[in-house]
């Protein structure tokens, strides 16, 4: 708390003498990642917004969300599928200040829809994805080096006796399904870098993608896995039925939405679901259920790995 408090004598400090700051205000701590990141609530002029301060890297990281955010509002600012607004960019706070944009995260809006619908919001977040990906899509050569090192390095954290069985035979199946294709090519683009379904907020038929700024050029399956894997992890399959231990029509709704090739279909998008699993460590203090959770997503997913002959 004694570095939230310093963050805020900072901006008061700042908005006293500065004109970018001097109609903006601070509500409300959203959350604060210790020495990381801390996320604020308040107004900027008549505008909510939201209020971002980096600790760890401070400038660079808040100029290269600046950047990122003014690249795809460009193109994000109209229409169903959007991104929230860039307000302000302070770098010596390492502060970056967007719009706050009305809607529900969109998990919350899945869960409570009525069984036989939920599945329906899948093809709209696919497509928000589609479209935040378009403009920097490129065909690479296939680099898998750097997934197996982040592989290590997730697995060598991971503390419950159950989920590490799993995840051995998981790094199998990705050893085996990947290098028949190792020399081939794969799609990468800029990416949201954290895109779960609480990432979006639904609007009626608005969905606005928050906490982007992520800039990193990645595969664009990761995204997929990260958004599918998300719900399974918390045992929410919206269609109620599972392929790779995800839900099935999700993974249908971005094959469609990015006319995803067979080999991206069959091989790559279940080798990034399997790095998910592999990276992506649950907390020791999960609960049993949580627990129990995941193990059955990881059993479904490795069912479906066996599956694969590539």
């Amino acid at each position: 708390m004694d570095a939230m408090m310093a963050l805020v004598q900072s901006f008061e400090a700042l908005a006293e003498r500065d004109a970018r700051l001097a109609e903006a205000a601070l509500e409300e701590v959203l959350r604060l990642v210790p020495g990381k990141r801390a996320i604020l609530s308040g107004r900027f002029g008549e505008r909510p917004a939201i209020f971002r301060f980096y600790i760890e890297h401070a400038e660079d990281y808040a100029a290269r969300d600046w950047a990122e955010l003014q690249r795809t509002e460009s193109y994000m600012s109209e229409g169903d599928y959007r991104v929230n607004r860039p307000l302000a960019h302070v770098p010596e706070l390492g502060l970056v200040v967007v719009e706050r944009v009305p809607g529900q995260p969109l998990m919350e809006v899945i869960r409570a829809t009525e069984r036989a619908h939920r599945a329906d919001f899948l093809p709209s977040a696919a497509q928000w994805l589609r479209k935040y990906t378009a403009p920097s899509e490129e065909l690479t050569e296939v680099r898998l080096d750097g997934w197996f090192k982040r592989i290590g390095r997730g697995m060598a954290r991971q503390r419950n006796g159950g989920l590490r069985r799993a995840e051995a035979a998981v790094l199998a199946e990705l050893q085996r399904i990947s290098a028949p294709r190792e020399a081939g090519r794969w799609r990468v683009a800029i990416s949201h870098g954290d895109f779960h379904p609480n990432n979006l907020l639904a609007d009626g038929p608005r969905l606005t993608g928050i906490d982007t700024g992520g800039s990193a050029k990645l595969p664009i399956y990761k995204d997929m896995a990260r958004f599918l894997s998300h719900m399974a992890r918390r045992g929410l399959i919206p269609s109620g039925e599972a392929r790779f231990g995800v839900d099935a029509r999700g993974l249908d709704a971005f094959a469609e939405a990015f006319a995803l090739e067979d080999v991206e279909r069959r091989v790559w998008l279940p080798f990034m679901l399997g790095v998910e699993v592999l990276v992506r460590i649950e907390a020791k203090t999960l609960s049993a259920a949580r627990i129990r959770k995941a193990e059955a997503f990881y059993d479904t997913l490795l069912d479906g790995l066996r599956d694969i002959r590539p």
